[in-house]
């Protein structure tokens, strides 16, 4: 978040939900689900996030819009390895090689040395198909698919919805039958 302000300074709740593309809604229900993000409350309940806060949640967007994990997903790692650990997982130094490319610090030597291979990525937990349904549709209405998905049946956006829609509601009546 380039705004002109220090680093270390404190950001509204309107700037951290544009620097995240999200709605500011968005991120008062993340501080429900997410005990970890807590953001300083001033007078009038205006939040203010540090710049901890923010890091923990681009983490959490990360592996909600972008990895794919549920918000049940999510709170099970936090438990298990906890904010900080999560937080340091998604710095650059700490990232895998397909993550982040850094610039060599040095120009390559003529015959490369042998490299370890990398580490394979971290398993992510099974999703709980209870959670799902309703993950999936939050995910279609909150925000935009990272990459398009082509619709082969030529559905409108709105067509698409309603199935989602139907679907969700015929696993969640499946379930609890």
């Amino acid at each position: 978040m380039s705004d002109g302000k220090s680093a270390t300074a404190y950001r509204t709740i309107s700037e951290v939900a544009d620097g995240l593309d999200v709605p500011q809604h968005v991120l008062r229900f993340w501080e429900t689900k997410f005990p970890a993000v807590k953001p300083l409350k001033r007078g009038g309940n205006r939040r203010y996030y540090r710049p901890e806060d923010i890091e923990l949640l681009r983490v959490i967007h990360r592996l909600l819009y972008v990895d794919g994990y549920t918000i049940r997903g999510v709170q099970k790692l936090l438990k298990e390895r906890g904010a900080r650990a999560l937080v340091a997982g998604a710095r650059p130094e700490a990232a895998t090689p397909h993550d982040v490319m850094p610039a060599p610090a040095s120009p390559a030597p003529a015959s490369p040395a042998p490299q370890a291979a990398p580490a394979a990525p971290a398993a992510r937990p099974a999703p709980v198909l209870e959670d799902f349904p309703d993950s999936l549709f939050a995910m279609a209405t909150a925000a935009p698919a990272p990459v398009p998905v082509p619709v082969a049946s030529g559905l409108a956006a709105a067509e698409l919805l309603a199935e989602l829609c139907a679907l969700r509601d015929t696993l969640r009546a499946a379930l609890h039958a």
